[in-house]
């Protein structure tokens, strides 16, 4: 059983940071309210929400689902090499070092069939999460617009590196210190994005994001009480929101 107690500025606040860590739907939890956030007195006395989200068990998939077929729509990798990973196939369980050589030969397969021959992979584990660091001429075709394709291959590297290791492996890939500067422009349009929602007294909505992403924003803001947070629509085009704090 998944379970997570989040604090917040506000309930639903607390809520959406519970959501974005456990990566899961609101209808798929249940919710249990522990504590309502109090404002204080001139900021004294101020006491954050907490929550209690719980993940619903669910019954196990048909044999025959595939969520790389599901998620094909979104990647901007070729269709085919999506196909050929989304096969069921039953594979014996690896040591962690053989699942890494895997994933790097998936990712050399996906390259070469983005026309990319001098891809180079290397890659550092610590504990149950692998970076791998990618190197080309052509590394912005790996990138992609606002990492949309970094972010999907890195999406297809964690169900290849699960599939063939006997042990849970979170995977990260990443490109010329791509994520670094993505997190750095993140936290600074964070910034910016809350200051005009209390310069205008509205609400102000950010593009569509990867909950990774999304998550950068609502920690980078969680340190205001000036403002609050949460994440509307449905993924891939689950967005933010930030309103001023009343």
């Amino acid at each position: 059983m998944k379970q997570i107690t989040q604090t917040g500025l506000t309930v639903e606040n607390a809520i959406s940071e519970a959501l974005e860590t456990l990566q899961v739907p609101r209808e798929e939890v249940t919710i249990q309210v522990i504590q309502q956030e109090k404002k204080g007195f001139f900021g004294f006395g101020a006491k954050k929400a907490e929550v209690e989200v719980t993940v619903i068990e669910k019954t196990a998939a048909p044999e025959n689902s595939d969520t790389l077929e599901q998620t094909t729509e979104i990647f901007e990798i070729p269709g085919e090499l999506l196909e050929k990973e989304g096969e069921k196939e039953e594979v014996p369980a690896l040591s962690n070092e053989q699942a890494i050589e895997e994933t790097k030969n998936y990712i050399q397969s996906i390259a070469k069939g983005m026309k990319i021959e001098d891809l180079s992979i290397t890659h550092e584990q610590r504990g149950k999460k692998v970076s791998f660091y990618l190197e080309s001429e052509k590394v912005a075709m790996l990138i992609g617009k606002r990492g949309q394709t970094l972010n999907s291959l890195q999406q297809l590297a964690q169900l290849v590196a699960n599939k063939y290791s006997n042990q849970f492996m979170m995977i990260q890939l990443d490109a010329e210190n791509y994520r670094e500067r993505r997190q750095e422009t993140l936290e600074q349009l964070a910034d910016r994005m809350a200051d005009k929602a209390i310069r205008t007294g509205g609400r102000v909505q950010f593009e569509p994001m990867p909950s990774s992403e999304r998550k950068v924003i609502h920690q980078t803001l969680s340190r205001r009480l000036d403002i609050d947070t949460h994440s509307e629509g449905k993924d891939p085009n689950r967005y933010l929101v930030i309103k001023p704090h009343k």
